[in-house]
């Protein structure tokens, strides 16, 4: 007869979860600190002009379109005249009402009625170029339209 009984075999010992929530939240700060929120990679040069009087609005029913030349990173890639910008791609101007129809099934209930497409235009841009989308937006009956102006003295 043993002595000693045989413990049995095969069996793991308990994993102690007390550092998990210590882990949890580290990890949750990091992401935290180590994300970055942005809008849009912008394709072009986006010069914006200055106004004197400015407001400030909410970005909770705007959509954004740029308008102005490639940036220099293309090398001529997609030319040197002015493009339009929707999102993080070009596009042309038949593309706008589709993507200004997309952005208003994207939002609630209460803001489909009060959106705003705001235009932030190169100041060298072809004044054209902006009648044309201006009409693009007439076209999907985007009406309510602002324009997105550095804040500063007036360049005449």
């Amino acid at each position: 007869m043993s002595k000693f009984k045989n413990k049995k075999k095969g069996e793991l010992p308990a994993i102690s979860t007390a550092s998990l929530p210590d882990i949890v939240f580290m990890l949750l700060f990091f992401f935290m600190v180590a994300t970055v929120m942005r809008d849009n990679t912008l394709l072009i040069k986006n010069s914006l002009p200055n106004a004197n009087q400015v407001e400030k609005l909410k970005k909770d029913r705007t959509t954004f379109i740029y308008i102005g030349e490639p940036a220099d990173r293309f090398n001529g890639k997609y030319g040197t005249e002015a493009r339009v910008q929707i999102n993080d791609k070009f596009s042309s101007l038949e593309g706008i009402g589709l993507a200004v129809q997309e952005y208003v099934t994207g939002l609630n209930e209460e803001f489909k009625d009060k959106f705003v497409v705001a235009l932030k235009v190169d100041k060298e841009a072809n004044a054209g170029l902006v009648s044309d989308v201006k009409q693009e937006l007439r076209k999907a009956n985007a009406l309510k339209i602002m324009y997105v102006t550095g804040e500063g003295e007036v360049e005449e």
